[in-house]
């Protein structure tokens, strides 16, 4: 009886990491189409920033795997940190970022094959975007569906 239990327990544990990757995934998947959506924001950036303020479940190792990838794929200092947070440590003037700042808003999931993300790419106050990003599963892999700018300033 107790090794049974103790079966389900870890099968269950198994299950919430696995579901714990694939979000990070979809995750890492809208940030990135954000990313791609205003290059001039992106052009001559010397790091990205990524508010994680509000991922409530994510875990210092969740962190570090997002910020991972990132520092993989755009091969610039990469942070975890919110507006305040970087003008607190000196990464910004009085006008703009030396890098971008992309936060998540919104994440609603719409299926399990599908999630739509709400969030922005900051680099000062003349240069931000806001977009919609939905993200879902085909040919084996997570990829965004639809990406549009919903704002700009």
């Amino acid at each position: 009886m107790l090794i049974k239990l103790f079966s389900k327990w870890i099968l269950f544990i198994l299950h919430k990491m696995r579901l714990r990757q694939i979000f990070l995934i979809r995750l890492c998947v809208a940030l990135d189409s954000i990313m791609e959506q205003d290059e001039a924001l992106s052009s001559d950036m010397e790091y990205i920033a990524i508010d994680m303020s509000n991922f409530e479940d994510a875990d210092e190792s969740d962190t570090e795997e997002i910020l991972s990838y990132f520092k993989e794929k755009y091969k610039v200092k990469i942070m975890d940190a919110t507006l305040e947070q970087l003008k607190e440590k000196g990464y910004s003037d009085t006008m703009r970022l030396d890098g971008v700042l992309l936060r998540i808003e919104k994440v609603d999931f719409k299926s399990n094959n599908e999630i739509f993300f709400e969030g922005s790419m900051y680099r000062s106050g003349l240069g931000v975007v806001g977009v919609e990003v939905k993200v879902h599963y085909k040919d084996n892999k997570w990829e965004s569906k639809e990406v549009k700018m919903t704002w700009i300033s």
